[in-house]
Order: structure tokens, then sequence, then C-alpha cells
């Protein structure tokens, strides 16, 4: 069966970037649905490609949410999978691959992605998420670089050294690229692990800005910027409140600071170091708990609603 349906308006496609910003088990800080919803709204878009949901997502382990009102089913967030075409700043096409990371049939949607880098002519896909880090929200967003051969991306200092992690189809598509001879590179934003179910735009706009640069592509970033300025008078305020969580927030400051040292004087540290003694996982746990409750709920109602697959207001309908 085919896995997707092309939308015969999408005619005669041409793009030289693919942006993957599927999300799914690692997307902290939302940072890839961010962007997505950025770039979908900001940007000229057309649909190319529709994935069969129904191949790809198992409902029982991952239910879509659904509103009971009163007396009746009023929404259901349906899942998605689709491929956009969008025009940059400067009228420079490419696609976006974005909406949920497939459950099942990973080869085969693998394979239907490389299928379309190679029919629209892609010469680079760049894959962005965020991973959580032991990384302080007062400074700058670093972010992991990753490639399927060398010299794609700039010399970087060594974040996390090497390690094995569970796999994901967004790594396995980036794998497969390389193997086919492709050019694939990925950015991870490495988000504060106290802000992971959070909306953090400071590293959705780095994202924007590493993919802006690596593609050679006008995008733009203001949005998320002004958004990152506003949220971090809100956190700032938060993390104030709590002196447990203040302590937490300066530890990881130190960790941070004792990092780039390191890397300054070429040493082995990483980010996964402890070169200062933090809270344990208990106390950080404890005064965190409450903060990140807060934060998952968005202040404004209006900022609770979804964007779906056709870059509509999900709400819009009810």
């Amino acid at each position: 069966m085919e896995l997707y349906d092309v939308h015969p308006e999408a005619g005669d496609v041409r793009a030289r970037v693919l942006v993957n910003a599927l999300t799914g088990a690692m997307d902290a800080g939302h940072a890839a649905a961010l962007v997505a919803e950025h770039l979908t709204e900001t940007l000229e878009t057309q649909r190319v490609l529709t994935f069969d949901v129904d191949q790809l997502v198992d409902y029982r382990n991952h239910r879509p949410p659904m509103t009971f009102e009163s007396w009746r089913w009023t929404d259901y967030e349906e899942p998605y999978v689709v491929l956009d075409l969008l025009r940059d700043d400067e009228g420079t096409e490419l696609l976006l691959l974005h909406g949920r990371e497939p459950d099942l049939r990973w080869n085969g949607f693998v394979d239907a992605v490389i299928d379309a880098v190679e029919r629209y002519g892609v010469q680079r896909t760049i894959s962005i998420h965020g991973v959580p880090m032991g990384v302080p929200h007062t400074r700058p967003t670093t972010v992991t670089a990753h490639a399927s051969e060398p010299g794609l991306i700039p010399t970087q200092p060594e974040i996390i050294g090497t390690i094995q992690v569970p796999g994901s189809v967004t790594g396995l598509i980036e794998y497969r690229l390389g193997q086919a001879g492709h050019q694939a590179v990925g950015f991870s934003a490495n988000v504060p692990h106290y802000l992971a179910q959070s909306q953090f735009h400071q590293a959705a706009a780095e994202l924007v800005r590493q993919t802006a640069r690596s593609g050679e592509l006008a995008l733009p970033v203001g949005d998320l910027e002004r958004a990152a300025s506003e949220a971090a008078v809100e956190i700032e305020r938060q993390v104030s409140a709590s002196p447990e969580v203040m302590a937490v927030v300066r530890a990881l400051e130190q960790q941070y600071d004792a990092f780039m040292r390191g890397v300054n004087q070429e040493t082995k540290a990483t980010l996964l170091a402890e070169p200062v003694d933090l809270p344990s996982a208990e106390e950080i746990g404890a005064a965190v708990e409450a903060f990140l409750a807060d934060q998952s709920a968005p202040a404004d109602p209006e900022d609770a609603r979804d964007v779906g697959p056709s870059g509509e207001d999900a709400a819009a309908d009810e």
C-alpha cells in the first residue's frame, strides 16, 4: 500500500533543501514543533504529500487528545505527517517534513522520504529537534550538530561524547540518507532539562538560525525571538520565587561556565560532566516539579490552540 498521497496541485516541485521537523519521543522544549508552526505561519506554504497516518501511528500507545464538553465530543486532534513546499523571504523553495514521528513501518517511511529527496532534487536534508540537557536557561542555547559526512558542519566542541540512545525516525532518516550518498545534517538544540516539557522558544529560534545558515536560506526568526524574550521574563519571575529552583539554576550556570572555559582551553570536558556539586535527582525533582507544572500550562488560553496539518487553527471549526 502507498504510504502517502501526492497533492495534484503541487505541480512540478523542485527544492534544494528539505527540513525535517518531525516530533515525537524526543523534542525537548517542543523546539521542532515550534519551528514547523512558525515557518508554516510566516512563509508561503503549499501541501505536497500527505502520509497515511493509519499505517504509521500506534493509536493505543499514543492516543490523540479528544475534547468533551457537557454532553458531546467537540474536537479531535488528529495526528498528521505531511510534506509542505515553502518559499523563504527571498523566494527560494524548500521542503518541510512535519507532524508526528511514525510509530510503525519505519523502514517504509524512511524509504518514502528518501524517494521524495531524490524525486524533488533535494541536495541537503536538515533535521532539527530539542534534547534535554543540564544547561541553564540564563545562558545562550547551545546546539549539537551532526552530519552524514565530514565537512557539512563546522568544527565544534564535544558536548556529550559517545553514547547509545533509543532510535528515532529522525535519526534513521539521517543515517539512511548518508548510506545512500545524500547530504544529511542535524541540529539538536540543548534545552534546560527542567523546561523540557515547556515551549522553549529560545531553542526554536536557534534552530531556525542554524537551519538558515546550513541551507543558505532566508528564514524569519523575529517572532520566535520576541516570544523567547517574553517567556524569559516569566521564567525568571517563577525561578526567583523559589530558592530551591534558584539554587539548581545557579549550579547549572557554574557547570555550563566551567564547560565553556574547558572548551576554550581545548579540554575534554562535556556538558554531561559535573564539575560542581549539584543537588541530587530527588532534590531537583522536588524543587522543579511545581515549576514545571506551571510552565506546561499556557498562561493565555489562546496559546493552547493547536495548528493542524493544513496550517489552520484547529479550534476554528468548533
